[in-house]
């Protein structure tokens, strides 16, 4: 079997993955995060949720890969302590300040993985200084244009109401603080 990843896809010129595929990979992704947080016993957090590691076969069906930084944990421990680790800009900054690993590190992940797929953009990029995508759709969002932070190849061919769901989604997702984030159960 083929794979390729998410990011090869979204950021290549030659072909572009419609509002439809978008979702869909990103439910599979939601879906096999949602197993490894509730269903394995223990259960696991990835800890290094970003599109390159979300794998996708010749139908498109997304599949989470690269567990190299993954740690197990029983349901008797609410986190784990542990240094930091994951990759720029899909970090989770409250387990970046307190090295408390949860589930919902991956779920901070994933949704800059949402922003991402929306975007069209990378997690950090120059807009013309350095800026943390969540910000930047943050910033758009206040000055009331959620219509300028869907990816251009899109050329408008998405529902709006769906866009709008999807970008509150991932906005939950990728709030400041764990205890407000939604399970990957909520968000599959």
């Amino acid at each position: 079997m083929t794979l390729t990843n998410l990011a090869c896809i979204n950021t290549g010129d030659d072909y572009s993955l419609n509002w439809e595929q978008r979702l869909h990979i990103a439910l599979d992704a939601a879906q096999g995060l949602e197993y490894l947080h509730e269903l394995c016993t223990p259960s696991i957090v990835h800890r290094d949720v970003k599109t390159p590691n979300i794998l996708l076969d010749k139908n498109l069906v997304g599949v989470i890969s690269d567990f190299g930084l993954s740690r197990a944990f029983n349901d008797a421990h609410t986190h784990i302590s542990t240094v930091a680790a994951g990759t720029l800009g899909y970090l989770d900054p409250e387990y970046h300040a307190t090295f408390q690993l949860t589930v919902k590190t991956d779920v901070y992940s994933f949704g800059i993985v949402l922003l991402e797929n929306i975007t069209g953009q990378p997690p950090v990029f120059m807009d013309p200084q350095t800026v943390h995508l969540p910000n930047w759709v943050r910033q758009k969002i206040a000055n009331d244009s959620i219509h300028d932070v869907v990816d251009k190849k899109l050329l408008d061919l998405y529902d709006a109401g769906s866009l709008q769901s999807v970008v509150d989604l991932a906005m939950n997702c990728v709030g400041n603080a764990a205890i407000d984030r939604p399970t990957m159960t909520e968000v599959a």
